[in-house]
């Protein structure tokens, strides 16, 4: 059986106008994520990287071409649709955490399912009490985002994301604002819950992180330039080896 498509672009473009000035973003995007990969985009400042982003996340939408979601055609959807197949289908995980900083862990987790309109999880408290458990966080679920270190507050923003069991997670430069230990184990923990089945989409500018994918996007100019799987993959016992014993030239 063929696995099910997660993500699927054709052709997609997004042009940004800016008066009588045209600038092209994305052209001739041509991407599809199954279910279970765990993908890398990476690429310079201004590659497209995070306009992508946004038309995947159903943040923004594409000038030309064809965007479906978990099977679903994003392009036809009116905004009140967006949101819900947002809060539905994808967990979003951010650079910055953005958490609410004087609630607890357990409260911050709750929120998407708090949310979520369809009225099928009636036992919010117990879902995010497991998420919370699935990301190591067990002994700091009453504890306030504030009191959390910057990779435990990651955490408990994975673990928001993971609450609803969404088709998608969606991480943008996760580890951006972690130290490089923290960054290994945050990345350690995506490929734990890809082994576990999930999909997951990282954008990120550190290419140790994108090691710990199976595959690399890489965006240039708007465009893909290249898509491979990768072969050489990182483990958390080999980046912190490289991270001890840094190779000087």
């Amino acid at each position: 059986m063929p696995l099910k498509k997660v993500i699927e672009t054709k052709q997609l473009g997004r042009i940004f106008k800016n008066g009588e000035i045209e600038v092209r973003a994305l052209t001739d995007i041509d991407l599809v994520i199954e279910e279970g990969e765990f993908v890398a985009i990476m690429g310079a400042s201004g590659s497209g990287k995070s306009t992508l982003l946004h038309i995947i996340g159903c943040l923004d939408r594409p000038t030309s071409g064809e965007y479906y979601l978990d099977g679903v055609d994003v392009n036809g959807l009116n905004k009140n649709q967006l949101a819900d197949i947002r809060n539905q289908k994808i967990g979003f995980i951010f650079q910055s955490y953005n958490l609410l900083s004087r609630t607890t862990a357990l409260e911050n987790v709750e929120l998407p399912l708090i949310y979520n309109r369809t009225g099928q999880f009636t036992n919010s408290k117990e879902l995010a009490q497991k998420a919370l458990e699935q990301v190591g966080l067990a002994d700091r679920i009453y504890h306030r985002t504030n009191e959390l270190s910057g990779g435990q507050q990651q955490r408990v923003a994975i673990a928001r994301a993971l609450v609803n069991n969404p088709a998608l997670i969606l991480a943008d430069e996760p580890t951006g604002n972690l130290d490089s230990t923290t960054s290994i184990e945050i990345a350690d923990l995506f490929v734990q819950l890809n082994n576990e089945g999930k999909t997951i989409l990282m954008i990120t500018h550190e290419p140790d992180i994108a090691q710990f994918a199976k595959r690399m996007v890489y965006l240039r100019d708007g465009r893909v330039l290249t898509d491979s799987l990768i072969e050489d993959r990182s483990t958390k016992e080999s980046a912190i080896k490289a991270l001890e014993n840094p190779v000087t030239t």
